[in-house]
């Protein structure tokens, strides 16, 4: 039974406590064997597409290393209510058709909302946007009343507004997957879940655990939830990570929390049973989020890089903290005042809408997208300077634009669709490398 609003400390969390706090995904395999996303055979349609040459990786990008930043649920408006030019609504409206006015709620504030495929589903309401009335929380001594409608103050979400100032802030990009943390984090390494959806049964996730997940049938839109189940610890054809590996000299990290941190259930390659029982795992995932600055200090970071935070920095609901903006911040600071600042693109993004409330209707893609809209942020010497981007991208675009970058194939259907940063609203790779001034 999913349980939001537990409570937990701001540090160090007990595993039998942790369970059922992130109601988040979890991972299958497909019934035709390849990455969900779309119908049969696009993997190999997408690799084929890519030997024939219709893809072209930029042989004079300047960019040489990608970086992932990832905060935890957060829908855009939420995050960027009233972001000048941004598409934000002050109102949403419930399935009896009242209007309410969002109201602020602290990022610290010490409750949850449930946030997986049931719960995406039944927000979005056949794309009317008005089941967030619904949400199911878990508060003490008392929720308060229609605790979706909200936004975090700006006094609060300053960095951020900061950052989007000065770079890129996209406010038409959504998660490739309809879910929560489990299934996006995956979207995020892979570009698919294996159809899965909701959060593994027990905590830790992955391959250190001995949970398992749910998996949707995927000949409905939107898939049907079944209870058939798999193991949380699989082996997907392909994911990013194996991609680079592929074509060295190219080279990955994953930072995530400590493994007694609740935030180390983010650790996505720890589902990946090639990677948790491989070399890799000791080679390229470090349990260990401050490792990033010393790598940074000594003079390393690979070509592509993901790093999540610990629970009281990742924004993440009933976290009781505001430490989120202050902790990316710092990465970024630390990476911009680096000497691969001249080559670094940084991505800033949330991985799912938490349960909040956002007004604008996913485009209907497949079984499992697109999902809600989240925020995401682009981070670059080559970034555009104060532009809000209204193309349309998704998780699929993050994975599409590396993969291009670097010369790699498309490994599934979000990343193949996607369009990967190309609307010329994020990147002037014409222009001269911009400075960076720390925030």
């Amino acid at each position: 039974m999913r349980q939001p609003g537990l409570r937990f400390s701001n540090a160090v969390i007990s595993w039998s406590l942790a369970g059922a706090l992130l109601a988040g995904c979890a991972g299958g395999q497909s019934a035709t064997g390849l990455p969900s996303g779309g119908a049969a055979g696009t993997q190999s349609t997408a690799h084929a597409a890519w030997r024939g040459g219709l893809h072209k990786p930029g042989p004079s990008s300047p960019i040489q290393h990608v970086v992932f930043v990832i905060q935890e649920n957060r829908s855009f408006d939420n995050l960027f209510q009233g972001y000048p030019g941004a598409n934000t609504s002050p109102t949403g409206t419930t399935s009896t058709g009242q209007v309410v006015t969002l109201q602020p709620v602290s990022l610290s504030a010490p409750f949850d909302l449930l946030h997986d495929f049931k719960d995406a589903v039944q927000d979005m309401d056949g794309g009317k946007m008005d089941g967030f009335d619904h949400e199911g929380t878990g508060c003490q001594p008392k929720c308060p009343s229609l605790a979706a409608y909200a936004y975090v103050p700006s006094s609060e979400t300053a960095p951020y507004f900061k950052m989007a100032a000065q770079y890129v802030l996209a406010d038409n990009f959504f998660q490739s997957d309809e879910d929560g943390s489990f299934v996006s984090h995956q979207y995020l390494i892979a570009g698919q879940a294996e159809d899965t959806y909701g959060t593994p049964g027990v905590v830790p996730w992955g391959c250190d655990g001995t949970g398992s997940v749910h998996v949707l049938d995927p000949s409905t839109t939107p898939g049907t939830p079944t209870n058939n189940t798999i193991s949380d610890c699989f082996d997907p054809d392909l994911t990013l990570a194996d991609e680079i590996d592929a074509a060295p000299p190219l080279t990955w990290r994953y930072y995530s929390a400590g493994v007694k941190n609740l935030g180390y259930l983010w650790s996505a390659y720890d589902s990946i049973a090639h990677i948790r029982n491989g070399p890799d795992w000791s080679a390229d995932v470090v349990a260990n989020d401050t490792k990033l600055f010393g790598d940074l200090k000594a003079g390393k970071l690979a070509n592509v890089t993901w790093i999540t935070p610990t629970l009281g920095a990742s924004d993440h609901p009933n976290s009781r903290t505001t430490h989120g903006p202050a902790w990316v911040t710092k990465v970024v600071d630390a990476i911009g005042k680096s000497k691969f600042w001249n080559s670094t693109a940084i991505f800033v993004l949330w991985d799912d809408w938490g349960g909040w409330y956002d007004h604008v209707p996913p485009p209907v893609l497949d079984f499992d997208g697109l999902g809600m809209r989240v925020p995401l942020i682009v981070i670059s010497p080559y970034a555009q300077a104060g532009v809000v981007a209204h193309t349309q991208y998704e998780f699929g675009s993050l994975l599409g634009f590396t993969e291009q970058n670097f010369g790699l194939a498309p490994m599934s259907a979000s990343d193949t669709r996607a369009a990967p940063l190309n609307g010329g609203d994020v990147f002037d790779f014409s222009q001269s490398p911009r400075a960076f001034t720390p925030f």
